[in-house]
């Protein structure tokens, strides 16, 4: 049995690092650092997988030189199994390049529709714990057939560039059992004005809800007992933001996964988000557990029971 299985989009992330500025037209600007990492959905997976979840991937990438280079660098990590990734010589896979600067990041993309989370299940479905996958448009009818035999479906959304925010979002709360969004989704999505009054109007339509708050941390609603926590997230200087939010995702499935309590799982995320911003690319950024310990043994503050748990959970 997998402990989680995550599905949705794969992209090649082409990072470029420490710029000054974003070029002007016809003009160019040189970065100091560069990596080619996974993206998208991959980011979670590696990240769960670090931190020892038995965890599958779900998605499509292409046959040409970036589809390699994922295989290849996907392939390398322990406790993620690849069987579920299809390779598609019809298409190219999803490339993003990414532009930071500061605390700003700028993202160019070019994606294919053969590209996208495969709306059909081809082979036998896996039994896996959780099933995390995106819920911006209709679920697939393989997700509910994973939920009917005992996956709990983490659901998510990403930005809407249409800014409508549709209200059909909500609807599907219905169809997971944990949702994890950010403030601005959020906010956006239930018409309120604060964190606190969306995630009140979340928890009415979903188990457990989680948002964070970029820089003020995060806030979840625990769907066993309604409490209410928000939890901080460590100050730390940021190399590169992309895929933090992923990396949250993943260790809070992981805290999940490990039946720690809401204020534990927060914090614990929150801590591997953090840790992830330091260095380039989001996949290749995601901590281990022995970092994780090491960085929260030397945090003032830390939740005794927070650290234990952690050392609990290490190989």
């Amino acid at each position: 049995m997998l402990d989680v299985l995550f599905a949705g989009q794969v992209f090649c992330d082409l990072v470029f690092g420490g710029i000054p500025h974003l070029p002007t037209p016809g003009g160019e600007v040189y970065a100091d650092r560069f990596a080619v990492a996974a993206g998208g959905t991959a980011t979670r997976a590696v990240a769960a997988a670090r931190l020892g979840l038995n965890t599958g991937l779900f998605g499509v990438i292409g046959s040409d030189m970036f589809g390699e280079h994922l295989a290849g660098r996907l392939g390398t990590e322990e406790n993620l199994d690849l069987t579920w990734l299809r390779r598609d010589p019809a298409v190219h896979t999803p490339l993003t390049v990414a532009v930071t600067h500061e605390h700003e990041r700028s993202f160019l993309t070019y994606e294919e529709e053969g590209a996208r989370r495969p709306e059909t299940w081809e082979d036998e479905q896996p039994d896996a714990r959780f099933l995390q996958l995106g819920i911006a448009g209709p679920l697939p009818e393989w997700a509910a057939e994973f939920r009917a035999r005992g996956s709990r479906v983490v659901g998510g959304v990403a930005w809407d560039p249409t800014g409508r925010w549709s209200p059909d979002v909500l609807d599907r709360l219905g169809e997971i059992d944990v949702f994890v969004c950010n403030a601005v989704e959020a906010t956006s999505y239930t018409r309120t004005d604060t964190v606190e009054e969306a995630v009140k109007v979340l928890a009415d339509l979903v188990p457990d809800v989680v948002v964070t708050d970029g820089p003020r941390g995060a806030v979840g609603v625990d769907g066993a007992t309604g409490e209410l926590v928000r939890a901080p997230v460590p100050r730390v200087p940021a190399i590169d933001p992309t895929g933090a939010g992923d990396v949250f995702t993943a260790a809070l499935i992981t805290g999940l996964a490990h039946d720690w309590p809401l204020g534990t799982r927060l914090r614990v995320a929150g801590t591997c988000a953090a840790l992830s911003v330091q260095s380039l690319g989001g996949a290749s950024s995601a901590p281990r557990w022995d970092a994780v310990a090491d960085f929260m043994s030397r945090v003032p503050g830390t939740p005794n029971e927070d650290l234990a748990r952690v050392r609990t959970v290490m190989p």
